[in-house]
């Protein structure tokens, strides 16, 4: 029977989702999430038709989110999360033949992504200062009909050079779509490149309401471009994307005293990522902190997989980097709670 499954999905490697990597931890520093629940958010939901299929594309989310993204409510699609942004767009631009085009160290979903639809991927990695290579790509562009670009890119943490993501843009007019992944933006929000949508016919940016308004579980993301691009992509996105329930939590988030929460929540996370930088370069068991403009930070260790396994045992789960391109030795630590952070401090102090 295992014959009837198409070849290319026996072989693939599905991605390492924190939750599926598991472990008995009692700190969870490893996804990059918002490290308490915003329960407030509860308080106030309409639950009242339940036996109701919900809005395709609700429009008081799309409207709420087009205010705060400061775009036009048609430059706007909800996707379950950014990773079904990913792969809609896969699958409304790249037939059998066509590449997708991706620069590791990044995000893993653009190549699963890939792989489940049997679209082949090129890599061009990113430079030892974790930017574009724009020379490179150029070299590399041919019959690539998707790129995805990562800012501030996970898992290193920085921002790419705005400048070098324009020139991208230029380099692939009427060849390719470039898609701009801004899933922690909100952490740096004038570095977006949403106001360059009306610049660009091949621009599009992936955002969620996972990292900054902390709300990973209810799986809400957006796809941001030009109407063109959202008409196509409404015709292959599943008829009831969104239920109700994960609707009105994205609604009250979108609110003004929602984004207010979640800007306080951005300040607090920022203010706690500077003390544990700095807590962290005072450890001689540190070679380097790389700069980060996201909610979590890449650290090189002297012996990464001895740190993370220590840290593991001790019930405190971080993200081994270790495998990755050009990131031996490195893990990415979620900024947590002041107590979580201090824990994770007062066991790498033990080394």
């Amino acid at each position: 029977m295992q014959t009837l499954i198409n070849p290319h999905i026996l072989a693939l490697t599905p991605y390492q989702s924190a939750r599926k990597i598991g472990g008995n931890g009692t700190i969870w520093l490893n996804a990059n999430e918002y490290p308490l629940s915003p329960n407030e958010l509860l308080t106030q939901l309409n639950l009242d038709n339940l036996n109701r299929y919900p809005e395709p594309q609700p429009q008081s989310v799309i409207s709420a989110y087009a205010n705060y993204a400061k775009v036009n409510a048609n430059q706007i699609l909800i996707t379950r999360g950014g990773d079904e942004g990913i792969e809609l767009i896969i699958r409304a631009f790249c037939d059998n033949d066509d590449s997708v085009l991706y620069c590791p160290p990044t995000y893993g979903m653009y190549k699963v992504s890939s792989d489940t639809l049997n679209i082949n991927s090129k890599t061009v990695p990113l430079t030892a200062e974790f930017q574009l290579n724009l020379k490179e790509i150029e070299k590399n562009l041919e019959k690539v009909k998707v790129i995805f670009v990562c800012s501030p890119n996970n898992p290193t943490g920085n921002l790419l050079n705005k400048d070098d993501i324009i020139q991208l843009l230029d380099m692939t007019k009427n060849k390719a779509v470039v898609v701009v992944d801004e899933a922690y933006i909100d952490f740096c929000l004038d570095k977006s490149l949403a106001n360059e949508l009306t610049n660009f016919d091949n621009l599009i940016i992936i955002r969620t309401l996972s990292k900054a308004f902390a709300l990973a579980s209810i799986r809400c993301g957006f796809v941001l471009a030009n109407d063109w691009i959202i008409q196509s992509l409404q015709k292959i996105i599943a008829p009831y994307p969104i239920p109700t329930p994960c609707a009105l939590i994205a609604e009250s988030a979108l609110s003004n005293t929602g984004i207010q929460t979640m800007q306080d929540k951005v300040a607090i996370t920022l203010n706690n990522k500077s003390w544990l930088e700095n807590e962290l370069n005072n450890l001689q068991i540190v070679q380097k902190i790389y700069p980060s403009c996201a909610n979590f930070i890449l650290v090189a260790f002297k012996d990464g997989q001895a740190v993370f396994d220590t840290l593991w045992e001790q019930g405190i789960i971080a993200r081994n980097q270790n495998t990755a391109l050009n990131l031996a030795n490195c893990i990415r630590i979620s900024i947590g709670t002041q107590d979580e952070n201090l824990a994770l401090i007062n066991a790498l102090k033990k080394f």
